[in-house]
Order: structure tokens, then C-alpha cells, then sequence
């Protein structure tokens, strides 16, 4: 497995991947984290890294948790001086850590979720080696300085600054060299590349071996590799750079002995081209069209082609925004026994995972076509490292924590099932995802959680366990046993080569790939856009970041197509209608499936849109003033609450035909309005700057939170925590603790404040309250983690207002509509934004799926729109002004909508 031979020191439990990403490790110094409670001081003896964005405690005692402290969450950093009072005990000098945030990570020495500890903290850190304890704090300072800059750009140019001095500082130790009669070639700073991860140092090259000295001594004091060994080594672009080098001492395996990636493009050349005079005939044999030769003949496997294209496609095991990429060869997972004979048990090769489809195919076409230059059919990857770490999670439970900011995804999105993962890919509107080389090797352990880990509940109450297998597999290793030989058979030798032309080859890009269905996002492919000749540093490292995440299209190897491989006939395989039939063909389940925007799973929450048949008129009422801004219903459905702009909160019976209560707050308009899961209190924003919670069984106030310098525009609530969006610029999160009894008033605590960079309009949270979006009067949407307060993105997506945004049911997307009368939808994981549809008129309000959207419009009709066709499917006649809030329940049979016509209208949806 690629990521278990990265060289670890298996006595540590700290690594690398503790780190955020693009972070470095720069040292480390024996310390004592020193604790004290009302009876005496307890010290716990460890290690203290430095790293640029972070400093951690790693205690001995592995049943101590690992501290990790943000430098941006530290508020002082000091050096207290020794204490020498000959009347008391002296006390050694120590660095004092006043935080806002601690990190606790491997408690018990476990793989789970991080644990965040919010408030401040003071923490207390005595070096063993007293006299570097002042250089430590000076060090500690200047790296905090870089991390509280404004600029991404900025603090990424200081941090930067202070490693080339420190790597200017050092140089290789040629202590390390194996043999006195060594003679040195070059020398010069490198980074050495793992997944995720890089660590700095020195390479120095002699005319016997290759070495890497760590400037951290991690994990190794010195790696060395011997150049008579060396099979095959690669150029790579790194960070869409020609930086990387890749040196391979193995002729078939996809995991490298090691990957440098260099500071210069010359000094890679350099070592590239003096080891290159160590390999026989070197540049001759290690191109695609020797391999080529070789596999058209028969001798290299299916699967030995594939890892040598994915090697000089700049594909490497070590870097995951380009892991090698496999195809799906199976089509069958559902029968009992696989008929390698039969053409129907097999993946269409010559169709990209995308057009395999066709219904589906046509609405992404449809949406091509109507899309401006420049156009892409396909607003995701096949392969990006969210997806490889998605096949891997049971066996990288580190990596995917480091990814995704110390958590696992959502339970109902991991790979659960092979099969599933598959409908997934046929159905979902933004599922394109190929497979890995694991799915075609020998070790089954990625397939099974053999490490116990806790990685969450699904929906229908299952832990998330071993991965569900084909019927016709007995077991794991059965599984990838018949899959090889499914990739070895005669169907796929005889079709591999079309594949090869869509991923690797001729119909890659330009007219053939549109001919082909095989256009992707222009960011995805080499030299699509120069993030050099971006002069905005922030906008570079964003768009870089982008790109690495996103996905990246492989090197182009062929420009012509690719010859089949000569194969002998040993069965008469036919092919079945079945292996391309129509959606219409498919059971319901599997059609209404296939009309999501999103993958989503069988227990996913979503909307029956698609079975939609008519919006019927039940009743209305015209009880307020003003514009209805806010709706809110009970969960059982009994009580309907709303808001208004005549600052009145009114409460209705079921159906709306019997008018109960009507309670004003203060004499401005009320903006939003929410029911707490309790069912027994409702909370209000104003335009008054405050937030009023109203007790439905005592029919009163209950309290007030005056929380905002200007209007409360919407809020949203997650587990006892509220998050109240402001035209004061900021998004505040609470603690609150509500008394039911209303004995006593609640307790409100303050544990953020998100600052924006102007009034913001509209907020909401994902399914699983991990995420929060926010929408500003400016058109910027911002993505926050709500466990670290980080911003994860943010786009400038409109030129004006937003009025309403929300999360896809996955939590994948973003939809958001404004003043700008644009729809559109911002990818969460890399802040691109892969959909825009222009109305004929400015929209306020919506309800989505992830593929439709029922959305309420400036004219008052009631609009039904396919995001992946940008069109209008349905128009229905229902407000005599804009509609200005909407509710609909999960089961899709009601719709609650309120107008600036003061009018409240209850609809029955008909299949």
C-alpha cells in the first residue's frame, strides 16, 4: 500500500500529517508541558515542534494527548525569566502560551476526529536545555507575526523567507557519507514530497549514492538511496511547476523509493540528467512508446501499462492532487457470478465515466451548449486527492483527518459500498470519479477496517465498517483477485486502448475530447491558466490551491490514437443491449436516482422533485402588514410561525386557517424566524440589532440577545449553538443555554465573531453543522469549518447582493441567487464555482436538491428550475409581488410561501 511505505518511525505517533496543510515542521526541542492544580505542579516530559503555522506538544506518555496550538489562535507568546528567589525553590525560565484554541489529538493514542478546546487557555512549556529557551520564544514570535498578517500571500512570503534562511543556514553533513573515497557531485536545498505533506532539507549527490538530509531530523537523520539501484526516474511537475523528481529503485512498482521537489527547475535537471548517466540506455526505454510496443505484444500486463502511462503522465503515488489513475472495467455488481465472457459484465472503455449515461449525458450536454466560453461538460474530476483518500480512508485514517481539518467525512458519503459507489458514479450528476491502483493490487486492508476505526453512523443507523462487496466476491482478497483478472481479460485488452485515448491520449483534448464527452473544467488541464503571471498573491495561492485540489487532467502521452493490443481470441464474448441501455430501461429507484445533481445515497435526505406532478393552491391568508420575511413550523406540523416587516411574529393552526397569536418585539421589522428542535421556542431577528426568543408555551418573551452594532439579517441553529448574520459585517456564533422552565433567563456566550468585508445578508449551515456559508450585500459567499471558525473559501460570486444561499443535501455545493438575478452553484471542497444560470428576473428565495431548485421570483411566480439544463420546468402563478420566504417540509408534500403582497400561501405538491 502507497501510503504504509512512507519511512515512519513507528515508535511515533507524531507525524507530518498533524500539520495543515502547506505547513512545515521546522524543529524540535525536549520539553515539559507543565500543569498545575490547587494541590501542586505536574510536569509532562515530551517533545515541542516548531512548525510555521503551529506549535505542538507531543508527550512521551501515549496516553497523553498530542496539543496542537494554532499560532494565529495564540494571543501571547512570552519568555518568563528564571526565578532566584533564595527564599523559595528557583524556578527555571519557561514559555508561556495564552491561547484561544487547543488541539487534542490521538487521545489514548486512538486515530479519531481532533477534539477542539475553545476559550482561553494558558499554557506552560519548559525546555529541557534552558539556555535555547529565549531563541525558542523569538522564533515563536516572528512565525506568530507571519500567521496574524492579513494576506494569505503575505504570511505565505514570510514563512517562506524563514525557511530558505534556514536552509541557507545548514547544509548537508557529509559525516553521513557511506565511504571516505565519496566523491560529492552537488548539493542544494530540496523539499521532500509525500502525500499531502513536503519536508524540507538538503539532497547531495555523490558518485555512489543520493542522499536527503530533513532540516528536522524527521523521520529519518538521512535517507540515502544507492545509484546502481536506480531503475527509473521521472521529471515531475509539482505544484504545476517542472520542480518535482521522482527516483524509482523497482521496474513495476508505482510507489517511488523517493520525491524531491526542487527550488529551481535547474538544479532538478542537473541531478536528473547526472543520475540518468547511470541507467543503460536510459532515455530510450523509458518513454510511451516503448511501452507501448511492449504491451501491444504482450509483454507488460494491462495493469504494468497502465502504472508506467500514469508515471510519465506525472501521476505519482507521492503527490494525490496527481495519484495514478485506473479505470471501472466492471459493470456488474449485483449478480452472484461474473461471466468474464460476456461483453455486458463490462464498462463501455471508449465512453469517459460521464457519457456512460445517456440521460444523464444529455442534460450535462444541454447545459454545455448554453454555457459561455469557456464551456466544460464536466464541473468535477475523475481524480483529485478528496477521491483517492475516499477509496483509502481505512488505511490513511491520518491523511484524511489532515484533509478535511481533523475530521472524517459525513458517514453516508464514505465509501461504503462497491457497488453503491458505482450507481453513484453512473447516476450522479456530479460523480465522474475512476478508480486507483489498489482496486487492481494485492493487499485487501483498504477494503477493511481492520484498524477499528470509528468513522460514524449512517443514516439507517449502520456503523460505517468493512466495505460492502459484490455478491460474486466471497471475501476481500476474492474481490481484488477477480477484479484483476476482469482487467486482464480479453474484453478489456481488446477495448483498454480506448480508454487510454480519452485519459491519456488523442481524444484528451480539443475537438476530438468534445466529440468524445470528455470535456473537463479548463483549470484541470496542464497549462489550462499561468498562476505565475497572476501579480494579486492572494488570487495566485487561491487558484493554485484550487487547482491541486480540484483534480488535475494527466500529461497528454499520444496525439494520434492508440493501437489495440494484438490478442489471441479464446472466447466469443458478445455484447448484451443491457451494457448500454437507456435510463428509461432502469428500475424507479434508479431513475429518480439519476436525476440528482449530487451523489447522493439511498438514506440521503432529499426532495422528490423530479416526481413532481402539480403545485396545488390549499389556501391563503393575508394577516400581516407588511412583507412576510420569516417562516418556521413546528416539527409535527401543528403550528406555523412567521415574520414580517410590521415587526410582528404571528403564530397559525395547521392548514392556516386559524389565525392564534400575534406578538410584536419592538417597533422595527423582524428579518427572520426559526424553531428551536425543542418545539417550544422560536427565535426572531430584527432589524432593531437584536435577537428575541419567544416562548410558545408560556406565549411570551422569553429573552433577549443584544448581540449586533446593526440589523440581524438570518440566522441558523445547530446543537444549542446559534450563528446570527449581521449588516454590521460579521456572522457571531453563541453558546446558548436555554431554560425551558423560563424560571430563569438563558445564558448566552459569545465563541466567535466572523468578520467580513461588508453587511452580511444570508447564512446557513450543511446537514451535518460542519459547515457554514455566509452571503454579503458585496456578492462574496464565504465557506467556514464551524469547529476551527477557518474560512475554507471564498468566492466573489455575484456583483450584488445575495439574497439566500444554502447547502446542497451532501453538503457538496453551494447554491446562491442575488440581486444580479444569477443562480449560482460554488463547489465547497475548492471554492470553483461549476454552474451559473442567468434569469429573466432577479430571484429571493429557494428550496433545492442539488439539482432543482423551486425558487421564488421578483414577479411572484413560483419557479421550478433543472440546474443541469438552465431551464425553466415548471412556472407557477402564486404572489402579486415578490416572494420573499419559503418553507418546504422533508417529505415534499407541502410548501409554506410569504410575498411582499403581506400574503401567506399554503401548497399540497401532487405526484
Amino acid at each position: 500500500m502507497a501510503f504504509l511505505k512512507t519511512p515512519e518511525r513507528t515508535k511515533e505517533r507524531f507525524s507530518l500529517l498533524l500539520l495543515d496543510l502547506e505547513e512545515y515542521y521546522f524543529e524540535q526541542h525536549t520539553a515539559y508541558y507543565v500543569t498545575s492544580d490547587s494541590k501542586k505542579e505536574r510536569k509532562i516530559r515530551g517533545s515541542l515542534k516548531v512548525c510555521s503555522r503551529s506549535v505542538i506538544f507531543d508527550p512521551d506518555d501515549f496516553e497523553e494527548p498530542i496539543l496542537k496550538i494554532p499560532l494565529r489562535d495564540c494571543k501571547k507568546i512570552e519568555f518568563v525569566e528564571k526565578e532566584t528567589n533564595p527564599f523559595n525553590e528557583p524556578r527555571p525560565s519557561t514559555i508561556s502560551v495564552l491561547s484561544a484554541q487547543v488541539i487534542h489529538i490521538k487521545e489514548g493514542s486512538v486515530i479519531a476526529p481532533y477534539r477542539n478546546e475553545r476559550g482561553t487557555k494558558k499554557l506552560t512549556l519548559q525546555l529541557e536545555v534552558q539556555s535555547k529557551t529565549e531563541d525558542v520564544v523569538q522564533t515563536l514570535l516572528q512565525l506568530h507575526r507571519a500567521s496574524c498578517l492579513d494576506k494569505l500571500g503575505d504570511q505565505t512570503a514570510m514563512i517562506a523567507a524563514n525557511l530558505q534562511s534556514r536552509l541557507a543556514r545548514t547544509s548537508f553533513d557529509k559525516n553521513w557519507f557511506q565511504s571516505v573515497a565519496e566523491k560529492p557531485h552537488m548539493e542544494c536545498a530540496v523539499e521532500m514530497v509525500m502525500p499531502l505533506v513536503s519536508n524540507p532539507g538538503h539532497v547531495c549527490i555523490t558518485d555512489l549514492n543520493l542522499y536527503f538530509q530533513p532540516l528536522n531530523g524527521y523521520p529519518e537523520h538521512v535517507i540515502q538511496i544507492k545509484l546502481h539501484k536506480v531503475r527509473r526516474i521521472y521529471k515531475r511537475r509539482h505544484g504545476l511547476r517542472p520542480l518535482g523528481l521522482e527516483v524509482f529503485c523497482t521496474e513495476n512498482d508505482f510507489c517511488s523509493d523517493i520525491y524531491l521537489k526542487f527550488y529551481s527547475t535547474s538544479d532538478r535537471d542537473e541531478i536528473y540528467y547526472y543520475i540518468a548517466t547511470f541507467l543503460e540506455n536510459h532515455m530510450t526505454e523509458h518513454t510511451a512508446e516503448s511501452y507501448m510496443l511492449q504491451w501491444q505484444r504482450g509483454h507488460l500486463s494491462n495493469y504494468q501499462y497502465l502504472l508506467h502511462l500514469n508515471n510519465l503522465a506525472d501521476r505519482s503515488c507521492n503527490d494525490l492532487s496527481q495519484y495514478p489513475v485506473f479505470p471501472w472495467v466492471i459493470d456488474d455488481y449485483t449478480s452472484t457470478q461474473l461471466d468474464m465472457t460476456n461483453a455486458a459484465t463490462f464498462r463501455d472503455l471508449s465512453k469517459p465515466v460521464g457519457a456512460l449515461n445517456k440521460e444523464r449525458l444529455e442534460r450535462l450536454l444541454a447545459r454545455y451548449r448554453g454555457m459561455p466560453e469557456p464551456r466544460f461538460m464536466y464541473g468535477s474530476h475523475y481524480s483529485s486527492p478528496g477521491y483517492v483518500l475516499f477509496y483509502l480512508v481505512r488505511v490513511a485514517p491520518e491523511h484524511m483527518l489532515c484533509l478535511q481539518n481533523g475530521r472524517y467525512d459525513h458517514a453516508d458519503r464514505m465509501f461504503n459500498s462497491v457497488g453503491e459507489t458505482w450507481k453513484n458514479c453512473l447516476e450522479g450528476a456530479t460523480d465522474f470519479k475512476e478508480l486507483i491502483p489498489e482496486f487492481y493490487g494485492d493487499d485487501s486492508s483498504f477494503l477493511e477496517n481492520r484498524l477499528n476505526l470509528d468513522l460514524g453512523r449512517r443514516q439507517n443507523g449502520s456503523l460505517v465498517g468493512d466495505v460492502v462487496l459484490p455478491t460474486w466476491a466471497s471475501d476481500a482478497n476474492d474481490f481484488l483477485q477477480k477484479h484483476k483478472a476482469a482487467l486482464e481479460s480479453q474484453y478489456v485488452s481488446e477495448h483498454l486502448h480506448e480508454w487510454i485515448d480519452l485519459v491519456f491520449g488523442y481524444k484528451q483534448r480539443g475537438g476530438e475530447a468534445v466529440a468524445a464527452h470528455n470535456v473537463f473544467h479548463p483549470l484541470t488541464y496542464e497549462g489550462g491558466i499561468d498562476c505565475d503571471s497572476i501579480e494579486d498573491t492572494d488570487q495566485r495561492i487561491a487558484m493554485l490551491t484550487q487547482i491541486l485540489e480540484f483534480g488535475q487532467t494527466p500529461t497528454q502521452l499520444f496525439t494520434s490514437p492508440h493501437p489495440q493490443r494484438i490478442t489471441p481470441r479464446f472466447h466469443n464474448i458478445t455484447r448484451s443491449p443491457s451494457i448500454n441501455s437507456p435510463v428509461s430501461e432502469l428500475s424507479p429507484a434508479a431513475q429518480s436516482d439519476d436525476l440528482s445533481f449530487e451523489d447522493l445515497t439511498e438514506e440521503s435526505r432529499k426532495l422528490a422533485w423530479t416526481s413532481m406532478g402539480s403545485l396545488n393552491l390549499i389556501c391563503s391568508q393575508k394577516i400581516h402588514k407588511e412583507a412576510v420575511t420569516g417562516i418556521a413550523v413546528t416539527q409535527d406540523g401543528a403550528a406555523i410561525f412567521s415574520t414580517s416587516q410590521d415587526s410582528t411574529l404571528k403564530m397559525f393552526s395547521k392548514g392556516l386557517q386559524d389565525f392564534q397569536r400575534s406578538m410584536s418585539f419592538s417597533n422595527m421589522a423582524l428579518s427572520s424566524c426559526l424553531m428551536l428542535p425543542d418545539g417550544k421556542t422560536v427565535v426572531c431577528s430584527s432589524w432593531d440589532n437584536n435577537v428575541y426568543f419567544y416562548s410558545v408555551p408560556y406565549g411570551r418573551r422569553q429573552d433577549t440577545l443584544m448581540g449586533h452594532d446593526d440589523a440581524v439579517s438570518e440566522m441558523c441553529w445547530f446543537d444549542e449553538r446559534l450563528y446570527t448574520a449581521s449588516w454590521d459585517s460579521t456572522v457571531k456564533v453563541w453558546q446558548c443555554a436555554l431554560d425551558s422552565s423560563s424560571h430563569k433567563r438563558s445564558q448566552f456566550q459569545l465563541l466567535a465573531e466572523l468578520e467580513h468585508d461588508a453587511g452580511v445578508n444570508t447564512v446557513g449551515l450543511n446537514p451535518a453543522g460542519t459547515l457554514l456559508v455566509s452571503g454579503c450585500k458585496d456578492g462574496t459567499v464565504t465557506i467556514w469549518d464551524t469547529s476551527s471558525y477557518c474560512t475554507l473559501q471564498q468566492t466573489h460570486c455575484h456583483t450584488g447582493t445575495i439574497h439566500h444561499m444554502a447547502f446542497s443535501p451532501d453538503s457538496r455545493h453551494v447554491l446562491s441567487i442575488g440581486a444580479d438575478s444569477c443562480m449560482k452553484v460554488t463547489d465547497v471542497q475548492t471554492g470553483m464555482m461549476i454552474s451559473s444560470v442567468k434569469s429573466e428576473e432577479e430571484q429571493r428565495c429557494f428550496c433545492w436538491d442539488g439539482n432543482s431548485v423551486l425558487c421564488g421570483g421578483q414577479s411572484g411566480d413560483l419557479l421550478l428550475w433543472d440546474l443541469l439544463t438552465n431551464t425553466v420546468t415548471k412556472r407557477i402563478p402564486a404572489h402579486s409581488g415578490a416572494i420573499t420566504a419559503m418553507w418546504m417540509n422533508d417529505l415534499c408534500n407541502t410548501v409554506i410561501t410569504g410575498g411582499e403582497d403581506k400574503q401567506m400561501i399554503f401548497w399540497k405538491l401532487h405526484s
